[in-house]
């Protein structure tokens, strides 16, 4: 009797000691299943972070795409336009040049023209090319 009660002490104490190892690994797994959880939440979180951040990514490259493109075509206008004052200045450029050879031909009409006239006993007064150019 007094073995079978050290041995039946021996087994409650074994069991207390079986009961409070489970109990923790019952802890254990509550406070995981915890930290799971929190774990989850704080993962979603950020997957919604970077998808917005994505969607401002996508966002300011269109931008970005939209600029340089206005710019290449800013820049086409420009060119054009540049050619065409090119073409002005040419155009400039050769009118004054027939501007002063007609100019130079109309003070050598004038010159023959007096010649003659002298010739003939009348006067005539010549136009200086200023009173022309200013006509």
């Amino acid at each position: 009797l007094p073995q079978e009660h050290r041995t039946l002490l021996l087994k409650m104490k074994e069991g207390e000691a079986e009961l409070a190892r489970l109990r923790s690994v019952e802890g254990d797994k509550l406070a995981q299943q915890d930290r799971s959880a929190q774990l989850e939440k704080e993962v979603a979180a950020l997957r919604e972070k970077i998808h917005h951040l994505d969607d401002m990514l996508k966002s300011q490259q269109r931008k970005v795409r939209q600029m340089i493109e206005q710019l290449q075509n800013s820049k086409t206008v420009i060119q054009a336009k540049d050619a065409v004052i090119q073409e002005l200045k040419e155009r400039v450029a050769y009118l004054e040049a027939e501007v002063r050879s007609n100019l130079e031909m109309h003070d050598r009409i004038e010159h023959l023209i007096e010649k003659q006239v002298s010739r003939g006993g009348h006067s005539a007064r010549a136009r200086s090319k200023s009173e022309y150019v200013s006509r």
